[in-house]
């Protein structure tokens, strides 16, 4: 850059100071101007910092605010054994006694799909449901709905038929029932279906007609003979195998490597979990309690429990040979076994409820690492 002066603009005394001996090149009232501004500069910046540091802790306290145990805890879940840590440590209280302060209030679902739409109404702020529920929210929201925060219980689920019924091939112009369309069992029978060269659609048609089903309602029409079968979970597969006289055609367990499959989980709302990042770590001290009690009891303790939660739940209980066989079809536990969620996501691409998506993120087990003081592995799907 030249240092040579701009030209002065005709009519301008610009660049006319008089330099007299003992003042500077600069006039008295440049001079005042100029430290007027500095110290106008000074009380400004002064005057920011001080702004910055009210906002900055402003900020800190709403922060602080934002991430304090919840005043309530909305929790959803189904009065199925599949559910039992819901069951037993909602009953127990064990689950509202880790809780503390916070509030617990609860809802009963019959199948996954519902609870979700509640989820994500705002109306529960977490829930114990099937997979497949889980992955469609996520997928839909593009991340943003829900994180799986655990496991609950693995296998428990079955395609149970007529008599007569002993091939897929057998299934063709059937009528079967699934909880609910898009539940997690409904994708397992689509998806098995399909892999056996037999057509289903959502709406009901194809080669075998799903009907989405009350498990309740499912049991009576079975008895009745107006179903041919239906992909249940614990205690309804054995119910309709020991109440009205149907056989297991497919237990899950044997399309799974080890026989590992998650059939119940629990989400939270990542909403609800930014916010209140302690509720979300108190829930998890109360599931894995649930679990470890429900590991340790004897089979004649758990069947009592849950028969008492379902009392409370469903206003009846469970036959004693109808729980005793769907205790020894699951296994409780709090890994939510993320290795098998490729393919539960592909299951439902296939059944046609899903789209091809990306799912990583959709777990967030750092909560219940450190609850557990174990590493439960995220599969590279989320955090663990």
């Amino acid at each position: 850059m030249s240092n040579t002066p701009e030209p002065t603009p005709p009519g301008s005394n610009r660049g006319t100071t008089r330099i007299v001996a003992g003042e500077t090149s600069k006039p008295k009232r440049r001079r005042t101007l100029e430290i007027g501004i500095a110290v106008g500069l000074v009380l400004l910046i002064g005057a920011g910092a001080a702004v910055a540091s009210v906002v900055a802790k402003n900020n800190e306290t709403q922060a602080a605010a934002a991430t304090t145990p919840a005043a309530e805890l909305k929790l959803g879940y189904f009065g199925n054994v599949t559910h039992a840590p819901a069951l037993v440590g909602v009953s127990k209280g064990i689950i509202a006694g880790k809780l503390g302060s916070t509030k617990l209030t609860t809802q009963i679902f019959n199948a996954g799909p519902a609870a979700v739409e509640a989820l994500n109404a705002g109306a529960i702020d977490a829930a114990y449901l099937g997979p497949n529920p889980a992955i469609n929210s996520f997928v839909q929201s593009k991340g943003a709905s829900i994180s799986i925060i655990a496991g609950a219980a693995s296998g428990g689920a079955q395609l149970v038929v007529k008599p007569g019924i002993n091939t897929a091939a057998d299934l063709k112009g059937k009528t079967l029932a699934s909880p609910q369309l898009g539940g997690t069992q409904d994708v397992a029978l689509r998806a098995w279906l399909g892999k056996q060269g037999l057509k289903t659609n959502p709406n009901g048609g194809g080669d075998v007609a799903i009907n989405p089903t009350d498990n309740a309602q499912t049991l009576k029409l079975f008895q009745d003979g107006k179903l041919d079968g239906a992909w249940l979970p614990e205690p309804w597969a054995s119910r309709l195998v020991l109440q009205a006289g149907g056989k297991v055609l497919v237990d899950e367990k044997d399309l799974w490597d080890k026989g590992q499959f998650p059939t119940t989980i629990l989400i939270v709302s990542k909403k609800f979990a930014a916010e209140h990042p302690q509720t979300v770590t108190a829930l998890l001290q109360g599931h894995e309690a649930s679990v470890n009690w429900l590991n340790s009891a004897s089979a004649a303790d758990k069947a009592t429990a849950i028969n008492a939660a379902l009392k409370a739940t469903a206003g009846s209980t469970l036959p004693a040979d109808v729980i005793d066989r769907s205790l020894k079809n699951i296994t409780f536990t709090v890994d939510p076994l993320a290795g098998t969620y490729k393919k539960l996501l592909q299951d439902g691409v296939d059944a046609g409820i899903t789209k091809p998506a990306d799912i990583n993120g959709i777990f967030d087990l750092r909560a219940l690492n450190s609850v557990t003081g174990q590493k439960t592995s995220a599969a590279g799907l989320g955090q663990d």
